[in-house]
């Protein structure tokens, strides 16, 4: 079997936006003593392609509605912080102890519809939120197709953000956006060791490769944004993380 390494990527300065990511990843991975081969993955953290697409939301802008302002004095939360969420939101899957469940507009359910005040700069006045990027598919195969033409090279990439899961504690790494992956692979049809026909089971290969980079790339002040994966191969059709999206009408917890 083919062995998998994962190298994360020291040296990435702060993104600011308009920086062009391609060309500092690229700069990266010739600081860290590495050149791009057919088949590598890059996986980078939701912030700084969040960041370098300005996707940055200064809070003295906002006015709270009524139902945001009854929300944060429920929760704690700052109303314009609420009112963010509600706008980036489609639904309020659950509201809990200082924390809302949303199914953000692109179809995530997740905390705070991904909406975060960590990791980033707050400016002068303190008060600033970042968004997820408007189409984290697009953003990857935007990034791919300017490293492969920088390097000649076919490369995969996969936009990694943290999740907490139901039933269980802590967050994990799993695919927001990517391509040149098989984001979703689906095995129904093959057997098991014993010739059981599959009848269910898809693997949820992106998530798999943003969970692995995540052990690196770290969740506070690591600065490691971003991580190669080598060795890692698959004859699986490409598809992006959208697929990994479960359909509303197939889901049985909300």
């Amino acid at each position: 079997m083919q062995p998998v390494s994962l190298h994360a990527l020291a040296g990435i300065p702060l993104i600011e936006p308009g920086d062009d990511l391609a060309a500092i990843i690229g700069a990266a991975l010739r600081d860290n003593g590495l050149a791009l081969a057919d088949g590598d993955i890059l996986v980078l953290a939701q912030k700084i392609v969040s960041k370098a697409e300005g996707r940055y939301v200064n809070l003295d802008d906002v006015t709270p509605s009524a139902r945001a302002r009854e929300l944060a004095a429920e929760l704690g939360k700052d109303p314009r912080h609420v009112e963010v969420v509600l706008g980036e939101s489609d639904e309020l899957v659950k509201v809990g102890q200082h924390v809302i469940v949303a199914a953000h507009k692109l179809g995530l359910v997740m905390a705070n519809a991904g909406i975060d005040e960590s990791n980033i700069s707050h400016g002068e006045g303190g008060g600033r939120v970042l968004l997820l990027p408007r189409d984290p598919d697009g953003s990857a195969a935007a990034l791919k197709a300017r490293l492969d033409a920088a390097h000649g090279v076919s490369v995969g990439v996969v936009i990694n953000d943290s999740f907490g899961r139901p039933w269980r504690n802590g967050v994990v790494g799993v695919a927001i956006g990517a391509a040149g992956i098989p984001s979703l692979v689906d095995r129904v049809g093959a057997v098991d060791l014993f010739g059981r026909e599959l009848k269910v089971t898809e693997i949820a290969t992106a998530d798999e490769l943003a969970s692995a980079a995540s052990l690196l790339m770290g969740q506070a002040a690591e600065a490691m944004p971003a991580a190669l994966i080598r060795g890692f191969r698959s004859t699986a059709p490409e598809r992006p993380a959208s697929a990994l999206i479960r359909d509303r009408k197939r889901d049985m917890f909300r």
